[in-house]
């Protein structure tokens, strides 16, 4: 299996701190799911960063889709990021815009003609079930409705990788599981899933997954090589 993601010995620092990140490397092979988890602080938003290209690393080496994408030309940097779902910890509607219009908006923005951007939405609602909330905003749904929102518009334009940060912080066990399921639909369609999460009793949910654990800016596994227990039991630390 391809890689699709290849860091090495990265680094990042904000401004003269210390170092948020140290030499980070790993690689993602295309069409696999990962947990990215450590506790608060730990530097999982800060990595997630790094991979959907909106921070740059202080140093060291990042591959996506075969390319280096540190020295990659901003021009080319819209054109990546379109290949790369992104679930927000803080969702990041647009308040103005109905639940139909946030989840329509990345194919407006890729310019499909709105003749053919119904059709997908519709889909979209569907699957995360809010059909009937398709009119409202997001200050008039729930947690768990504004995140299946963000998820819906994260994955609508198919992406090669989706990232997302916590996305089961807001809602309930079941629709925690749901959303993992959600996640694993994708998956199993060829999109690279990677999932931060603290909330370890979720982790035995997808068997199939692979774990990559940070502590204090450094990944302690970052083959992805360890497996869950089974479910009832916690893994080890």
């Amino acid at each position: 299996m391809a890689n699709i993601v290849q860091f090495e010995n990265v680094g990042l620092r904000y401004g003269t701190n210390p170092e948020t990140l140290s030499d980070v490397s790993f690689t993602l092979q295309a069409g696999s799911f990962y947990f990215l988890t450590g506790t608060s602080g730990a530097g999982k938003t800060s990595l997630l960063k790094l991979l959907y290209l909106s921070q740059r690393p202080s140093r060291g080496v990042i591959r996506l889709f075969g390319e280096d994408a540190v020295t990659l030309p901003r021009s080319r940097l819209p054109g990546f990021r379109r290949r790369i779902g992104v679930v927000f910890q803080d969702f990041r509607l647009v308040p103005h815009l109905s639940a139909y219009d946030n989840i329509a908006l990345p194919l407006r923005v890729a310019g499909m003609p709105e003749d053919e951007v119904d059709e997908p939405v519709r889909e979209m609602l569907a699957w995360v079930g809010l059909n009937e909330r398709a009119g409202a905003r997001p200050p008039t749904l729930s947690g768990g409705e504004q995140q299946r929102i963000a998820i819906a518009r994260a994955v609508i334009t198919r992406p090669e990788i989706l990232v997302a940060d916590e996305p089961t912080g807001n809602v309930d066990p079941d629709m925690a599981e749901r959303l993992l399921h959600l996640f694993a639909s994708l998956n199993s369609l060829g999109t690279t899933v990677v999932v931060a999460t603290h909330d370890l009793h979720l982790l035995s949910r997808i068997p199939a997954a692979r774990m990559m654990r940070i502590d204090r800016g450094r990944l302690l596994d970052p083959t992805g090589a360890l497996r869950f227990p089974p479910p009832g039991e916690t893994p080890a630390p």
